[in-house]
């Protein structure tokens, strides 16, 4: 072996200096250009503690004040619970696997009269569609929701009640170490020590109606309450309003808005002023007011010559500005992104919006609703349902038509049902019928899918026709083109040839 390469080889079996480790991360790049990123990390509920109160009263007070915070604590409810609200579908079985319609029908109409103000409401004010809607009202603004739950004599027909609260009774301010014998309360919840709810310490009254001495806190079992949040982390205890990544930029927006408006009124006001070189001109002979200021008047169609010794320097404020139309829509697109909803729906603007691209907006939003009709059922619309059944099976007030009450033992065939939410209508509804025809007659979607994307019940729709064609039955009339042959939507739309054609009626097309 030749000494240059025994030279090497000693070389490279010494041991060699550190290197310096590349980062990984850039974004944990620590730099002057990154020093006002955040480095640490802090619980949730650490930081609801300071937090959450100032949270929820500015979010309030946007959705009091400003007219897009006001809109979206609109759509909520209008989106998720819809006009007719949630559907009820109880889908008891017989033992063959038969659904037992007869008790099926008795369950769905017994909750829709409880659904009724006087029965479901312990104030005796709301429906249970308006619950529904207020719930979701304050779902956005205050991030959580509080509703108690009454039972037994007094709570109305079924022996069941719901009263919704206002959260600001769960004290924030309530936080106690657990120890020997004792959970642990997290901002006026009181947790075990798998981090469960156990009880709610809710004050009697909302804090700001009455002087604190007047006041007292109340404990809850948890199996009274009803609390839902949608969780932005893991091992949080409150709810956080929707808008709190967006509040800075709204009220930057109504500062930006109410400076520019300002201007514009004072362009829009004064033209100008009247200057002197020398400081020192004569008297105006335009006239003075009571404190001596310099006073002229402006007539349509006259010239005016100034005074002697007076020049004229005119006013003239370059607002609005011509960049004021597109600072306000970049920034509400940051809103709209904030809170999950399309800028188009959010800003009333259709402005240079096609059909490709709302309907891409408007898929992606209504995604959005229908996670949140999901967790809404979840948490709240099925354990209602099984509390109420139970305490309406154990009052007897669920009766057949022969008047024999429903039988407690079965409540576990009782259980058994669905919710159905509300679905939306498209911008061009007949090519979205047509594909549902083709998915049918495919294979790959049966009617009930197709229905319930409509946000109906297979049953009740059947029922309706049955009964509809009943009717001509008596009224001795028959229809012609009521009921279309399979594919005649197909085919009609594939004849209209773009988006703006209107497809051929039933009986012309069948020709």
């Amino acid at each position: 072996m030749s000494q240059a390469r025994m030279a090497a080889l000693d070389q490279a079996m010494k041991p060699q200096p550190p290197r310096s480790r590349a980062r990984a991360f850039d974004g944990a790049l620590i730099s002057r250009l990154t020093a006002s990123m955040t480095s640490y990390n802090i619980a949730i509920d650490a930081e609801l503690r300071g937090d959450l109160d100032r949270l929820r009263a500015r979010s309030r007070d946007m959705f009091k004040n400003n007219e897009y915070a006001a809109k979206f604590g609109r759509s909520v409810p209008r989106e998720v619970v819809g006009p007719e609200g949630f559907q009820l579908q109880v889908r008891a079985k017989d033992p063959d696997g038969t659904f037992d319609a007869i008790a099926n029908k008795t369950l769905q109409d017994a909750f829709w009269r409880w659904t009724m103000p006087e029965n479901c409401d312990a104030r005796g004010k709301r429906s249970f569609i308006d619950i529904c809607r207020a719930l979701l009202r304050a779902l956005p603004r205050d991030g959580e929701y509080l509703v108690r739950r009454r039972r037994g004599n007094g709570a109305g027909e079924f022996s069941y009640q719901l009263q919704v609260l206002d959260v600001d009774r769960l004290d924030t301010l309530l936080n106690v170490m657990p120890g020997e014998g004792r959970n642990a309360i997290i901002m006026g919840v009181e947790m075990d020590e798998w981090g469960k709810p156990v009880a709610y310490h809710l004050w009697d009254r909302h804090p700001t109606e009455s002087p604190s001495a007047s006041r007292y806190r109340e404990r809850v079992p948890a199996n009274d309450i009803f609390h839902g949040f949608i969780t932005i982390e893991d091992e949080q205890t409150r709810g956080v309003p929707w808008m709190h990544a967006a509040l800075r930029r709204l009220n930057d927006l109504n500062g930006y808005r109410e400076a520019a408006v300002i201007a514009a009124r004072i362009g829009a006001s004064k033209m100008g002023f009247f200057t002197s070189p020398d400081g020192q001109p004569p008297g105006a002979t335009d006239g003075q007011d009571d404190k001596g200021n310099f006073v002229s008047e402006a007539s349509p169609g006259t010239f005016d010559v100034l005074p002697e010794g007076y020049g004229f320097q005119a006013f003239n404020p370059d607002y609005p500005h011509a960049q004021f139309d597109a600072f306000c829509k970049a920034t509400l697109r940051g809103v709209a992104s904030a809170i999950g909803m399309s800028y188009h729906s959010l800003a009333n603007d259709l402005e240079g919006i096609n059909f490709t691209s709302i309907r891409s907006g408007t898929i992606e939003e209504r995604d959005e609703w229908m996670v949140v009709q999901n967790w809404f059922i979840t948490q709240f619309l099925i354990p209602v349902y099984e509390d109420w059944l139970e305490m309406a099976l154990l009052s007897g007030a669920i009766k057949l038509p022969n008047g024999t009450p429903l039988p407690l033992a079965k409540k576990a065939k009782f259980m058994e049902h669905n919710w159905q939410a509300r679905r939306w209508q498209w911008v061009d509804p007949l090519k979205d019928m047509a594909a549902n025809v083709l998915a049918i007659e495919n294979g790959l979607a049966s009617p009930q899918q197709v229905c319930a994307q409509t946000g109906r019940d297979i049953e009740e729709v059947i029922d309706d026709l049955k009964h509809f064609q009943q009717m001509l039955s008596d009224k001795g009339v028959t229809l012609t083109g009521t009921t279309a042959p399979t594919g005649t939507i197909a085919s009609a739309v594939a004849e209209s040839g773009n988006d703006q054609g209107a497809a051929k009626p039933a009986n012309e097309a069948k020709k």
